[in-house]
């Protein structure tokens, strides 16, 4: 399926089955639910209707499977081919459940499917190869018009115009079948055989060729927007290390974990579950679930979330919930559920196209049957007519107009670095009366810096950050990369350092000049008894600014704080004042705490809401559409459900602009980080 006619058509054909009821589909995740009451339709009953409209299914993943893991015989649906029909839905508590599996020709009706698209590019599926070929025959009739005598083209306009009509007008007479004799298919179907009936088959091979084109766009871009739902499910390791009762380890699928197991998780790995850690002590960068911009120490009794990054120390974590039900899995069902739903809009749409192609039909009726006794028309002149209001009423007239109306705006956006998704997209935007930004990644610049270095009294600067940066070298964590990144910075050689080690969550040591130096948190510090009154003092105020401190000490006496923080992008406040002076509120939703949402959002003008978790900014975007359309603008995972609930969801990759030097291998490059490897489109050379 590739529009929302399509999950119209199944909607209104399964609805008229006796004891059917409550039909949904969902276009994106190529879902169908419904509710079958007994002693009406079989539920076998239910794939042989979707095989009448040319559509296949199959039933869903057994409900102990998480969400995005694949099935068995799991097809690529954004691709458009699917597996023969089979007679497997299954019915329960009354309802039943079958997934529609996408066809070669988006519509997914059998007599295109070509299940060998699944592993070809959208240029080379029968769809596309339709599009070429009634190309090639109204170009090639064009051409030999120009250069023989009419009459010798006029047999390739009708060839074209044969060939499309023909799959086409199945379609149409399927849809009919099941109860939707007033399709689109069908208003085409007519209006081509009709130009060909009255010599002008040079305008029916058009009109089938732009349906063709209109066909195949609509499923690349759905094809895409599936792709990107089916992403999630890839932030999830494939397997994870469960612990035996005899200590060992075993790796196994994470989808077999269960409630209860124990799981090895080592440094650097992904957390494959939800659960409570055991034994270990780690800091975990949540930044993937949570936009949390600092890595969060975890140890005894603590809760760790799907997806989430172990940094430096070994875990062992009881699964306190089922794959199915895990954060990650979670999400996924979350951005589901929110592109099911329909904006008015949408549903406004959905209730014109009902009425519209009857209605053309039968103004053409009209046009046909009154002049010849009203105005005098020959009945040849009255057919002619007729037809001709059958063409200009055929959408292919908006398949290319609306695109081309909205071409200068998109192509606007694309000079500036900005990739819009369509004009759908802009006409949302364009009536936002508000805009929501995500902090970490968005806002900010999605990495700590240090920004205070407060030494203890007669050491300089230099001295204590050297300390610092010669004790974390080598270290992966996010702020030991800022710490050893300033004294770069600065020009400051690191000291050769030895005996490095690292007490998860709290400190890492190292000896540098036969002094004990240990860089770590405020509680370290003070555990120690070393965090005197006026260090004490300036720990608190930095917190206070939504910044992260970290005490050195040197044989075990304060040598210094330093304080880190991700800082608000350079371009961010001028980027808030111009959405106000557009009369447009900005806020800001994010997962970080309190006191960093509030430093940040203070400066930049904005009314910022903290500790949300992916379902809490789904609700927060919920309430603000209730006061009109929204644009989400995020960068992260755990921004997907809010991206996909608001009115226009705004994926941030980077925010500057580089000017053009020379290519730079991408192994030496620094900067901003490039578009992810997943996203289908690709900074130019000059631009990350």
């Amino acid at each position: 399926m590739d529009c929302a006619g399509c999950a119209a058509k199944v909607e209104a054909a399964l609805g008229r089955l006796p004891g059917v009821s409550a039909v949904s589909v969902n276009l994106m995740a190529e879902r169908l639910t419904l509710r079958l009451a007994p002693g009406g339709t079989e539920a076998a009953a239910i794939p042989r209707s979707l095989a009448g409209l040319g559509y296949t299914a199959r039933p869903l993943a057994p409900a102990g499977q998480p969400a995005g893991a694949p099935p068995p015989q799991e097809h690529d649906g954004c691709r458009g081919h699917g597996h023969p029909a089979q007679d497997h839905a299954h019915g329960h508590a009354g309802h039943g459940h079958a997934h529609a599996g996408a066809g070669a020709f988006g519509h997914s009706h059998a007599d295109h499917e070509d299940p060998a698209d699944a592993a070809r590019p959208w240029y080379a599926t029968a769809k596309a190869r339709l599009v070429w070929l009634l190309g090639a025959l109204v170009l090639g009739a064009h051409a030999l018009s120009l250069a023989v005598a009419e009459s010798w083209a006029y047999p390739l306009f009708l060839a074209a115009t044969a060939l499309a009509v023909i799959p086409f007008g199945r379609r149409a007479f399927a849809l009919a079948r099941a109860g939707s004799p007033f399709s689109i298919e069908t208003l085409m179907v007519t209006a081509a055989i009709g130009a060909a009936l009255i010599g002008a088959a040079e305008e029916a091979a058009m009109v089938v060729l732009l349906f063709a084109v209109g066909e195949l766009l609509e499923n690349v871009a759905a094809g895409r927007a599936r792709a990107g739902i089916k992403a999630l499910a890839g932030l999830m390791p494939r397997t994870a290390l469960r612990l035996r009762a005899d200590g060992t380890a075993e790796p196994v699928p994470s989808a077999a974990l269960a409630v209860g197991d124990l799981v090895l998780i080592r440094p650097g790995e992904r957390v494959p579950c939800d659960g409570l850690v055991e034994e270990g002590r780690s800091a975990l960068d949540e930044s993937p679930v949570t936009g949390e911009s600092v890595p969060v120490p975890r140890g005894p009794g603590e809760a760790v979330l799907a997806g989430s990054i172990n940094a430096d120390g070994a875990l062992r974590v009881r699964v306190s919930r089922a794959a199915a039900d895990n954060t990650i899995a979670r999400i996924i069902r979350m951005v589901e559920e929110a592109t099911a739903s329909r904006a008015p809009t949408q549903r406004f749409i959905e209730r014109f196209s009902a009425w519209w192609t009857p209605g053309a039909m039968a103004v053409s009726l009209l046009v046909i049957l009154l002049p010849p006794f009203l105005l005098g028309w020959s009945w040849w002149e009255s057919v002619y007519r007729g037809l001709a209001v059958l063409l200009i009423a055929c959408p292919c007239a908006l398949v290319i107009s609306v695109p081309a109306a909205m071409a200068s705006g998109l192509s606007a956006g694309a000079r500036r670095g900005l990739l819009i998704k369509g004009g759908a997209a802009l006409e949302v935007i364009g009536g936002a009366r508000t805009v929501a930004f995500d902090k970490t990644g968005t806002l900010t610049e999605g990495r700590p810096r240090v920004t205070d270095i407060l030494p203890a009294a007669g050491l300089p600067e230099a001295e204590l950050l050297a300390l610092a940066a010669g004790a974390e070298q080598g270290s992966s964590h996010p702020l030991a990369r800022a710490v050893v990144a300033e004294a770069a910075a600065r020009g400051i050689a690191l000291p050769v350092a030895s005996g490095q080690g690292a007490i998860p969550g709290r400190a890492v040591r190292a000896t540098i000049g036969g002094r004990a130096i240990s860089v770590g948190s405020p509680r370290h510090a003070a555990e120690a008894e070393a965090l005197p009154g006026p260090l004490a003092e300036a720990v608190a105020r930095f917190e206070a600014e939504g910044k992260t401190a970290v005490v050195v000490l040197a044989d075990g006496t304060p040598a210094g704080v330093l304080a880190l923080r991700d800082e608000p992008r350079a371009d961010a406040a001028a980027g808030v004042a111009a959405l106000s002076r557009l009369g447009v509120r900005a806020v800001m939703l994010t997962g970080d705490n309190a006191r960093t949402a509030a430093a940040i959002a203070g400066p930049l003008g904005l009314t910022a809401k903290a500790g949300l978790l992916p379902d809490d900014k789904l609700r927060e975007i919920a309430a603000l559409r209730a006061a009109g359309p929204v644009v989400m603008v995020g960068d992260g995972i755990n921004d997907a459900p809010a991206l996909a609930a608001a009115s226009a969801g705004v994926a941030m990759g980077a925010a500057r602009m580089w000017r053009w030097r020379r290519p730079t291998p991408p192994s030496s490059r620094t900067g901003p980080r490039a578009w992810p490897s997943s996203s289908a489109c690709r900074a130019p050379p000059w631009r990350t």
